[in-house]
């Protein structure tokens, strides 16, 4: 069957879009609350093949947690290349769902060490492989027309992924909880199921933007690309020291939660699903930066993408003292109240909404048009990078143990330092970047600004 190639003649929101949401929303419902009750998982209901409990100590687990963090964002490269060089991105998104379909039904069944490995092998696959091909497919479907509707879109993009990751992150918890991990895993991959098939039924809504081998390699080669590849990938690396502090919410976050008073409006709450008030926050925060503070600031203050991001690498610094401080007060035999664990959400919330938000849009616009799933993979390949320095980390404190200069409170202010240097070497990176912007259906160029 013969499927529209390129964007539709449209000044208005393209007509895939609600196919593509309702497909974000249940995926990222499925990947987020999987993950969600990972941390919790290894450290308390990993078995032996015997039966037996084989839990891991809190390092060992943070370093699994962040090693398939990474791997869930290098594997975009693979999805992104097999998108612009085979299948294109409607056909990558359909084939690895169903390999990430099989990697929740593998993590339902088998809980040692051996069914965790492979069933997040497959979950990074298929979660990873994809990350890239939605992205750049949302900016697919935009034209000359109406591309003025991009940031809305990709603001619609990102609350859909935070609004099904707010109800899974309550929800996996409960059910780990009262119904066990076969329970607890397995309805995150229904709504894989479900994802996949939403996204099926838009088939014949979407523009398919065909691969085309040859172009992706000339364009690739082309010296005027190299070099905006080049200032991306500078870019990126900055990023990726973000995502190695902010993915911790979901491992050593959880893991400090476990020692505080988790009551919160007089109801006991359980340790991980404090990551639910991510997603609310993201919620809320979404309109309040793009119908208020990015409006006002602009009127004295002219917010540029690179801007963003700098301001927001500064506010992730600042939220990484508050955990810092927690863990001291614990260490001197307080009990700290969860709220103050929320105060550190609301300001890396904000930092990723500067931050991540920006980086999706930023990246799609800044990449060539046969280039869009290739530089979206290297993106998310930061992020893997930044996972990867948070893995390495923790397997140093597992060898040195208590000898380890990065126990205790020390291990927060470490993240601290590394992400107030990335703030300040950025400032300079972003005074001498020089991007252009492209879409599917207009070849001129635009600089971005710095």
């Amino acid at each position: 069957m013969s499927y529209r190639t390129s964007p539709a003649p449209l000044t208005t929101m393209p007509p895939g879009i609600p196919y593509i949401i309702g497909n974000e929303l249940a995926e990222r419902f499925s990947f987020y609350g999987m993950r969600t009750i990972l941390m919790i998982f290894m450290t308390q209901s990993l078995m032996t093949h015997g039966g037996a409990k084989d839990i891991m100590s809190e390092a060992e687990a943070s370093t699994w947690m962040h090693y398939y963090m990474a791997a869930v964002y290098y594997t975009p490269l693979i999805g992104g290349l097999i998108a612009d060089l085979w299948l294109g991105k409607y056909r990558t998104i359909i084939s690895l769902s169903m390999l990430y379909c099989l990697g929740h039904l593998i993590l339902a069944i088998d809980h040692t060490r051996t069914g965790l490995f492979w069933g997040l092998a497959c979950v990074a696959l298929g979660a990873g492989g994809i990350k890239p091909c939605v992205a750049s497919h949302v900016g697919d479907q935009f034209g000359s027309g109406n591309s003025r509707l991009l940031p809305r879109i990709y603001n619609w993009f990102y609350f859909s992924i935070n609004f099904g990751s707010f109800f899974s992150t309550l929800l996996t918890p409960w059910l780990m909880k009262h119904y066990g991990p076969h329970v607890a895993f397995g309805v995150p991959g229904i709504l894989m199921f479900i994802a996949t098939v939403m996204f099926w039924m838009g088939r014949n809504s979407f523009a398919h933007i065909p691969p085309q081998p040859k172009m992706f390699m000339e364009e690739l080669l082309r010296p005027a690309v190299l070099r905006s590849l080049a200032g991306l990938v500078m870019i990126f690396l900055f990023i990726a020291m973000f995502w190695s502090l902010f993915d911790q919410t979901a491992s050593r976050w959880v893991a400090q939660a476990t020692r505080m008073d988790l009551h919160m409006f007089g109801i006991e709450v359980l340790p991980d699903q404090i990551q639910a008030v991510n997603p609310l926050l993201v919620l809320v925060m979404i309109p309040l930066f793009s119908l208020v503070i990015y409006p006002w600031t602009n009127r004295v203050y002219q917010l540029t993408p690179l801007r963003k991001i700098c301001i927001g690498f500064a506010v992730a610094a600042v939220s990484f003292v508050i955990p810092a401080l927690v863990e001291s007060w614990i260490a001197a035999g307080e009990k700290p109240s969860i709220w103050w664990q929320v105060l550190a959400y609301v300001l890396i919330t904000g930092a990723e909404i500067m931050i991540s938000i920006t980086s999706l849009e930023f990246s799609y616009t800044q990449a060539p048009a046969r280039l869009k799933s290739f530089i979206m993979a290297l993106y998310y390949f930061g992020v893997g990078l930044g996972n990867t320095f948070t893995s390495l980390v923790n397997k140093s404190i597992e060898k040195a143990g208590i000898a380890s200069s990065l126990t205790g409170a020390g291990y927060y202010w470490f993240f601290v330092k590394c992400m107030a240097v990335t703030t300040v070497i950025f400032v300079f990176v972003a005074m001498f970047y020089k991007g252009r912007t492209y879409l599917q259906d207009d070849k001129d160029v635009v600089s971005p600004g710095a």
